[in-house]
């Protein structure tokens, strides 16, 4: 069974270049947050006009420039403070920091990469908060669990929603999807045009993403799907720019290692 201690520094460290990634790039946006620029607090402060007088001078201080510099540079110093180990106050603060970010870009920065982040998080919290109640063993396995869980659920969802469409069956959603990557659509002659290949292609992911679950035939199958789902995430980034999609999923990957294991 791998080790829980390196499945947890494992997990520390690959969360800790994720969030360094995200908060890095908070930090050049903040010229695009500025009074009267595209993503102006003074705008959005409007989602808050049936709020209470506290809480929008709460907010308004929060998502002050010189407010919201501060807290990236000690959400920047907390996440690298992961890479020699977490604590239930880095846990905590970087938890709360990702909520507040999130509540600023209305929801979601970018989709699915921000959800896989708080899974991680609340992972960590429950591994550190856990060990007021249970033994740190038990907290933390309880904490890479909730993350494995999630993972497992995060694929098989994506998976099983293809498997009911029948455009993703029938391979014509792949071609449309790549149209709207950031080098722009696929070329007239690119092979993803072809039916044989797009349809192959989407059953390849539909079929692996569902198969999750073979991961508790033990880890070195688990590490296979991992490998697998890194090439994926890394297509997914070569197609459509999503990065943190790779570092959001990566950090999850010894979670599921540890519990095929484990199980």
């Amino acid at each position: 069974m791998p080790s829980l201690y390196l499945a947890i520094r494992c997990f520390e460290c690959l969360l800790a270049t994720s969030l360094l990634f995200q908060t890095l790039e908070f930090l050049k946006l903040r010229s695009v947050q500025q009074p009267n620029a595209l993503w102006s607090w003074t705008t959005q402060r409007g989602d808050l006009a049936h709020a209470s007088v506290p809480v929008r001078k709460l907010f308004d201080w929060l998502y002050s420039d010189s407010v919201h510099r501060i807290h990236l540079l000690l959400r920047l110093a907390a996440a690298a403070g992961l890479y020699a180990g977490s604590s239930i106050v880095s846990a905590t603060l970087l938890f709360f920091s990702t909520i507040a970010i999130l509540i600023r870009w209305r929801g979601a920065f970018n989709g699915g990469s921000d959800f896989m982040t708080i899974i991680a998080l609340t992972g960590l919290m429950i591994a550190h908060w856990g060990q007021s109640i249970v033994s740190p063993v038990l907290a933390w396995q309880a904490g890479l669990g909730y993350v494995c869980l999630q993972t497992m659920t995060s694929y098989f969802i994506s998976g099983a929603i293809k498997l009911f469409s029948k455009e993703w069956r029938n391979g014509s959603a792949l071609p449309y999807f790549l149209d709207g990557g950031i080098y722009g659509p696929l070329a007239a002659d690119s092979v993803l045009r072809n039916r044989v290949v797009a349809t192959a292609s989407s059953w390849g992911f539909i079929l692996w993403e569902c198969s999750v679950p073979v991961i508790f035939l033990g880890p070195g199958v688990a590490i296979a799907y991992c490998a697998i789902a890194l090439v994926f995430h890394c297509l997914v980034f070569a197609f459509f720019g999503l990065n943190r999609f790779v570092w959001a999923w990566v950090a999850s990957f010894p979670a599921l290692v540890y519990w095929a294991g484990a199980w």
